[in-house]
């Protein structure tokens, strides 16, 4: 197939273009608008294939979706353009209302006109995915798991987005006909994942002697999904998941965030031992809590394995220590996004 992902030069977009063109036969077009999170350093693995494209645009600019969509033809759409970090939502919500709402609804408007201009037979196989988070589901209490049927609850301006934004996908299923899928997934890690976020954040932090900072008490829980089964995860959903259905991915790997730094503290231990002899975990300080910090989210992925035979191939902690080695090992492509676009600053402590 010929596969159009929207965000592919994000940390997912990223994993789920190097899976298709490693592992299938499928011809990709990355369109991505290469904001401060979308790297090309993250697909030079697959530059070289003739099974990819890629195009420089913004899902809200309707000549540049529309010229893809006519020059690439594609039977899928991947949409993971989005802005995706709650902290700089919270210091900046307008970036995600452009991108993740009126992007959006930009790209199904051109979608929509693509799909109804394809002959009878491809309109039966086209498929516009959107991936979205957990997040849109809020916040869970100790026990309990987010289903498919989970009514809505976003809390941060970057859940409400997304939850806007998979609003409108449904929408435009249900009154226009677009064959769409959407995919729900839990806090994805791994390689090529931008610093600001907490597992690289904590490894590149630690190596150069810093705090490692945790919001509040550490006890909020995620449900942490390796981001190469995500990939894998994603490509059962178009290949093979039925339109108008909804599917949550997760890793079955809950875990606390003050566990998870420990985690990363114990792998740097063991792959890196500080030159001081201590224990990275000496490093870890608790500071002030993220403003509307949900306690806790946890993914009900039982309807991807048992409808597509999807599961997680990788345990938490051989992912992190997977993920650990990988950014010992590629402290280039890391130090290249510090001096350049990111210095591991707090993000979002400010109020709107």
């Amino acid at each position: 197939m010929r596969i159009l992902v929207t965000g592919g030069a994000g940390f997912i977009g990223s994993a789920l273009v190097r899976h298709l063109i490693s592992d299938s036969e499928h011809e990709v077009l990355v369109l991505d608008k290469l904001t401060y999170a979308g790297l090309l350093s993250s697909l030079e693995a697959v530059s070289g294939s003739n099974r990819y494209q890629f195009a420089q645009a913004d899902i809200a600019d309707p000549v540049a979706v529309g010229e893809a969509l006519s020059r690439f033809r594609p039977q899928v759409i991947a949409h993971l353009a989005a802005e995706s970090h709650v902290d700089r939502s919270i210091d900046g919500p307008g970036e995600f209302i452009q991108t993740n709402i009126v992007g959006t609804f930009a790209l199904l408007q051109q979608a929509l006109g693509y799909y109804r201009n394809l002959p009878t037979d491809e309109q039966a196989a086209f498929r516009f995915h959107h991936i979205s988070t957990d997040e849109v589901f809020g916040s869970l209490d100790e026990t309990g798991l987010f289903t498919e049927t989970t009514p809505y609850d976003p809390r941060s301006p970057y859940s409400a987005s997304k939850a806007a934004s998979d609003h409108l996908v449904r929408a435009w299923g249900h009154t226009y006909g677009l064959p769409v899928l959407v995919t729900n997934c839990s806090n994805n890690y791994g390689p090529h994942h931008f610093p600001e976020k907490l597992i690289p954040l904590i490894i590149i932090r630690a190596l150069s002697g810093e705090s490692l900072p945790v919001y509040g008490d550490g006890s909020n829980v995620r449900d942490w999904l390796y981001v190469e089964d995500h990939a894998r995860a994603l490509r059962a959903v178009f290949e093979r998941g039925q339109p108008g259905r909804t599917y949550n991915v997760g890793g079955n790997a809950e875990r606390r965030n003050i566990d998870v730094v420990k985690a990363i503290c114990a792998a740097l231990d063991r792959l890196s031992p500080a030159p001081s002899g201590r224990s990275y975990a000496e490093q870890i300080t608790f500071v002030a809590d993220r403003p509307g910090h949900d306690q806790r989210y946890a993914i009900d992925a039982s309807r991807i394995r048992d409808e597509l035979g999807w599961e997680p191939q990788h345990a938490f902690e051989d992912g992190i220590e997977a993920t650990v080695r990988w950014y010992l090992q590629n402290r280039d492509w890391w130090q290249a996004i510090l001096d350049a676009r990111y210095a591991t600053q707090r993000l979002g402590a400010a109020h709107g």
